[in-house]
């Protein structure tokens, strides 16, 4: 229970020599002092903003440092998410119905201390030890084109015939906003054999699409990979509004301009069917990566820009909360995932924090 793993986490904490000999906790509770810690730390690595100008900078600059990332790490930087089934069942083979659970299950920790929710990785600098690991994860692929240019003309050509589109005969269509070089996709492809089941995957970066496309496992029979513009109202989507089962979210809507939000959170929520849902899974406000951020790395309250030039906010509940509802979708979920994980090798303890949400398109009146 979530009450005994929180009890578990604190009685080792008070004895070093047994904490180390495990490699992570979930549900656990912070004391006041951790909390004013954070937030003490928080204050002083935001009290200096970056310039207006050299924000604008990263903004304009937003698609080629997402592109140098993936072109240095390729598709061994992210561990796949394998984790995804038991958090979220409604990308499982059987669709479980969504539970509105209080607590978070446990994770794997080999998964979870991913480079992506930080790891031995700071500010967007990858450890040799890392990536060395992490290169024993890259698969065989073949070239292949991908344009957003040539995308945008696809669709249009697409939309001109009633009803025809990638995935249309489908019965059950899941997007990935933000695929990466694959991680959720390939995992739910390899896991999910339903027949009707058709998933759309997008990035900003042309060059993590490309990785997707290029992957051994990549099926055009049952996903559809292209690039999209978030930010952008005129980048279309290959399918139609009200289409969607499910839209995934996974450590994506941090990593873009605060005011752009809603916007964006608005049209993915016109994507879902009536009872279709979004699941999403960020940073939450004082997770180690925010506190690990200097002074001079703050674009504005709780924005950051790391060492490669990529950007990430740390949430509270509250804020997604609205964003969600302000989009007309209903709460399902909205938890804090606190988690300790702990480096054996280098004696260090690393305190995460997450959040999970799922909140659902109600069904038209009748």
């Amino acid at each position: 229970a979530p009450r005994e793993r929180q009890r578990f986490g604190r009685r080792f904490l008070t004895d070093p020599a047994r904490l180390f000999q495990h490699n992570a906790w979930d549900n656990v509770e912070w004391s006041e002092e951790q909390e004013a810690s954070a937030r003490s730390k928080v204050q002083e690595n935001s009290s200096q903003l970056l310039p207006q100008d050299k924000q604008e900078e990263y903004e304009v600059n937003a698609k080629r440092y997402w592109d140098d990332f993936y072109k240095i790490h390729e598709n061994g930087f992210f561990k796949d998410r394998h984790w995804l089934f038991t958090e979220f069942p409604e990308l499982a083979p059987n669709r479980n119905p969504c539970q509105n659970g209080d607590s978070v299950h446990e994770f794997s920790n080999k998964e979870e201390s991913s480079s992506e929710e930080l790891g031995s990785c700071a500010n967007g600098h990858c450890s040799l030890e890392n990536r060395a690991e992490n290169e024993l994860n890259l698969v065989k692929s073949t070239p292949k084109i991908c344009t957003e240019d040539l995308a945008t003309e696809k669709y249009s050509e697409l939309n001109e015939r009633d009803g025809d589109y990638p995935g249309s005969s489908a019965s059950y269509r899941i997007l990935e906003v933000g695929c990466g070089a694959g991680n959720t996709v390939f995992p739910i492809l390899q896991t999910n054999n339903d027949p009707g089941l058709f998933v759309y995957c997008c990035d900003f970066s042309t060059t993590a699409v490309e990785l997707v496309q290029n992957n051994a496992e990549y099926d055009s029979s049952r996903c559809f990979a292209f690039v999209h513009d978030l930010c952008n109202d005129q980048s279309p989507f290959p399918m139609p509004d009200k289409s969607l089962d499910v839209v995934i979210l996974i450590f994506v809507l941090s990593a873009i301009l605060p005011e752009k939000m809603q916007g964006i959170v608005n049209r993915l929520s016109r994507l879902l069917k009536p009872g279709g849902m979004i699941l999403l899974r960020d940073y939450g406000r004082y997770d180690l990566a925010q506190l690990r951020f200097k002074k001079g790395q703050c674009l504005s309250d709780n924005f950051y820009v790391r060492g490669d030039g990529t950007r990430v906010y740390f949430f509270t509940q509250d804020e997604l909360d609205e964003l969600f509802t302000r989009a007309g979708l209903e709460k399902l979920q909205n938890l804090v995932d606190r988690r300790l994980q702990v480096n054996r090798g280098k004696q260090m303890t690393m305190y995460r924090v997450w959040i999970q949400c799922k909140y659902l398109k109600p069904a038209a009146p009748q």
